[in-house]
């Protein structure tokens, strides 16, 4: 056993410090090679909070008459409808239901969007009627 001061930090490297040569120039570092970010899949919160907004909005209702049919306060309401929350299946189908929706309708519009978002950002040859289409069915993810 070693001993140890208490309070005092003991450094562990991970690897070994490289050796450089003394006399040897130091080269500048490499450059990484800049490649265009991937596409970010999108999150199922903001699928479902995107349809729940999008009806709402297409019935002419106010955040405040749904929450208060869904029993749902307004707040996470809207929450939710920005994807900011990650809401139960129970108030899924309250604010599906506030909405004359059921839990099953809301669920596949937005699979429908996913489908619809992923076949945007996905590259050659990985569109839906592809073998290699990354989403081939539904997706629950509530």
């Amino acid at each position: 056993m070693t001993s140890h001061v208490p309070n005092e930090a003991r450094v562990i490297p991970l690897r070994p410090r490289a050796q450089r040569p003394e006399a040897a120039p130091a080269a500048p570092p490499a450059v990484p090679e800049r490649r265009r970010p991937a596409a970010r899949e999108p999150l199922w919160r903001d699928l479902v909070g995107d349809v729940l907004r999008r009806e709402r909005l297409a019935q002419e209702r106010t955040l405040k008459e749904v929450a208060e049919t869904a029993r749902i306060s307004m707040p996470y309401l809207s929450e939710v409808e920005r994807g900011r929350k990650e809401a139960s299946s129970e108030v899924l189908a309250a604010a599906a239901g506030a909405l004359g929706l059921g839990l099953g309708d809301l669920l596949a519009r937005a699979q429908g969007e996913l489908v619809r978002l992923a076949a945007r950002h996905a590259g050659p040859g990985r569109g839906p009627g592809s073998s290699g289409a990354r989403y081939d069915g539904m997706c629950l993810a509530a």
